[in-house]
């Protein structure tokens, strides 16, 4: 079996074609660091924007990746860090509650701040065949960033739907939003401005992919 054949050939672990792929990215998260209670307060209703837009995503035939810090948890894997963030009484409880995940989702937990950076997402989204890429979750400055520069360097369309990513402070997301529209090229129009059926049918072609 040639390499390529091989590398298609993942017994059944990624079935899905998925030209558009929504990532959500360290929404699933304890907010244990300086300033998160803030963050959390502002992050809650974009988890409930994320909410709509994985049901969006989810009936226009949208694969959904979870991307998650682990949080230096380096024995956990996902689901204790699910069960972890829906503990009684933690400030996380309603967000993961709200977004959290199911059997048909898949995860890759990631060591820094970009998705990419030693992960197993660039080989997720080959097998899934995307093309276009939409990131959501925290933090706009950062995470967030982060991924949406390697996605652009790797081929990918960008969207960031402005309404579903959070921030330390808002002038942070407004900044971190506009350098992604001027130098990513990002659509970064707000959930219910997003024909999100139509961007799996025009996904757009990489450009440039390695």
């Amino acid at each position: 079996m040639s390499a390529r054949a091989a590398a298609r050939n993942l017994h059944g672990s990624a079935p899905d074609r998925s030209p558009v792929v929504l990532l959500v990215i360290d929404a699933i998260n304890d907010f244990d660091f300086a300033d998160g209670r803030q963050v959390a307060a502002d992050a809650l209703p974009v988890a409930q924007r994320i909410r709509r837009l994985k049901q969006l995503a989810r009936g226009a035939g949208i694969a959904t990746v979870y991307v998650n810090d682990n949080f230096g948890r380096w024995r956990s894997d996902f689901r204790t860090l699910v069960a972890h963030c829906l503990r009684a009484g933690a400030r996380s409880r309603a967000i993961t509650g709200l977004l959290r995940p199911d059997r048909r989702d898949y995860f890759v937990l990631k060591p820094k701040h970009s998705a990419f950076h030693s992960t197993t997402l660039d080989l997720l989204l080959e097998h899934l065949g995307a093309r276009t890429l939409i990131l959501t979750g925290l933090l706009a400055d950062s995470c967030i960033l982060l991924t949406a520069h390697e996605a652009h360097m790797r081929g990918y369309r960008v969207v960031v739907p402005e309404d579903c990513v959070a921030a330390r402070q808002p002038e942070d997301r407004r900044r971190a939003l506009a350098v992604m529209r001027r130098a990513l090229e990002a659509d970064t129009r707000p959930v219910e401005a997003m024909d999100v059926k139509g961007l799996r049918g025009g996904a757009g072609r990489r450009r440039g992919r390695r």
